[in-house]
């Protein structure tokens, strides 16, 4: 099974339960271990085991294998490795701390929802809106 293919179970095996906050990110250029790196947040010590646990369930009902796992004792952080895929599950404040994110670069994934700038009324600061989404956005098209 491919680096790509890897990346879109995982990817969608976190969003099932409830994985905030994902990124992947193409490191193939950077270093020969692996091709991808996917760092998601899970709000609790249980909800990062259930990430981590469900990211191995279903590379391995698609046929893929896992290497390794590592982190379930404390389930703060936990490394899936699944070869050409790293998957990194940790709770918000221990990812701010190691922030991963600068060490690896720009992420491929996720798209942010669509924000807009204005000026503020109020002296030339900028104001950031976000994009109305779900049932605001349906008033708002009628």
């Amino acid at each position: 099974m491919g680096p790509e293919k890897l990346a879109k179970i995982a990817v969608a095996a976190l969003e099932d339960v409830k994985g905030r906050d994902i990124v992947a990110f193409n490191v193939k250029k950077m270093t020969a271990l692996f091709d991808k790196v996917i760092i998601a947040s899970g709000d609790s010590n249980r909800q990062v085991r259930a990430l981590a646990n469900n990211v191995r369930e279903e590379v391995k009902k698609a046929g893929g294998k896992v290497y390794s796992s590592e982190g379930e004792q404390t389930g703060e952080w936990v490394l899936v490795d699944l070869g050409a895929v790293v998957v990194h599950v940790m709770q918000p404040a221990i990812r701010q701390y190691y922030n991963l994110e600068e060490i690896w670069g720009t992420p491929q994934r996720p798209a942010p929802r669509k924000t807009t700038v204005r000026k503020s009324t109020v002296g030339k600061t900028p104001v950031r809106k976000t994009a109305p989404s779900g049932a605001a956005a349906r008033r708002k098209a009628r």
